[in-house]
């Protein structure tokens, strides 16, 4: 059922973030949202997901958490197949590269997150998978 939801919802969540810029659905558990594309690894096919994030520097960093379900979210299968991807933040579209932040980096953005989104706290309770913290570093023209 919750698959079924998602399908649904997730195209319409992209529609309306395009839409408004970012305005309708632009932040979720405290955290501001950007919309990441990435390609699947099995199709090959765009897929376009909203995600929450935290800034690191430049970088934007996006947490697979998957409301703390036993398996990793899809997206994070298609980054690490291909790590270039596209995001959208607000109105403003960029070329990323994926990178998997080392365990000492995700203990330090994991604190961050639980200061600024304390629910996320929740999802690691849930899981007894580490939760992965992925840094998309901007590519190219800004």
């Amino acid at each position: 059922m919750l698959r079924l939801l998602l399908k649904v919802m997730t195209p319409v969540s992209v529609f309306l973030y395009r839409m408004s810029g970012g305005a309708i659905g632009g932040k979720r558990g405290g955290l501001p949202v950007l919309l990441l594309t990435s390609v699947g690894r099995k199709s090959g096919k765009p897929r376009t997901i909203p995600l929450g994030y935290l800034r690191e520097g430049d970088a934007y960093v996006i947490i697979a958490s998957n409301a703390g379900l036993p398996h990793p979210p899809a997206w994070l299968f298609n980054l690490r197949s291909h790590p270039e991807a596209t995001i959208e933040v607000k109105r403003s579209r960029m070329q990323v590269r994926a990178e998997t932040a080392d365990p000492a980096k995700t203990r330090e953005l994991w604190t961050r997150l639980k200061e600024i989104a304390p629910g996320y706290a929740t999802y690691q309770k849930r899981t007894s998978r580490e939760i992965p913290m992925v840094i998309l570093h901007p590519v190219g023209e800004r």
